[in-house]
């Protein structure tokens, strides 16, 4: 586990973006945290990273965005309104054994559905107003080797 310190919503956006060269086809991130806790700002900059210049917006009432545009698609999930079930129907595994990156928020509605490696990254607020602490886990090897570039690369 690492944590980073992020003093307000450029930084988070900027991690993100850094994070994005190092994933690849069948990537699954798990972002936990309160609302307004940062994930959908996260996911905003890991999609620049990947090239997508649409808007992103949280999918709360959609359950999955799909974009497109970028070096590899991005799968953004809300699963917040799955709690009483139903994440059996959507095929989730066909996003995770796919050619994008899965991001997922609110994924304890579905453990049983994820696969063994993924990323977890846990978004807490702290007493600054913009201010998150993130809480970085890796699930697998490739995870693990993925933060490790991610987090030392000085690009």
């Amino acid at each position: 586990m690492v944590q980073v310190n992020l003093p307000n919503r450029q930084a988070t956006i900027e991690l993100g973006q850094k994070l994005a060269p190092f994933l690849q086809a069948g990537d699954v991130l798990v972002l936990n945290g309160d609302l307004g806790a940062g994930k959908t700002t996260f996911t905003k900059g890991l999609a620049t990273g990947l090239g997508i210049n649409q808007m992103i917006k949280s999918p709360t009432f959609t359950i999955i965005r799909e974009y497109q545009s970028g070096r590899l698609p991005l799968y953004h999930m809300d699963i917040y309104r799955l709690e009483a079930g139903g994440a059996e129907d959507l095929g989730l595994e066909e996003y995770f054994d796919g050619d994008g990156v899965s991001v997922v928020e609110w994924a304890q509605f579905i453990e049983d559905e994820l696969p063994t490696d993924y990323l977890s990254l846990s978004f807490t607020r702290t007493d600054q107003e913009n201010e998150r602490q993130l809480k970085i886990i890796p699930h697998g090897e490739h995870f693990e080797k993925v933060v490790e570039k991610w987090l030392h690369d000085d690009k």
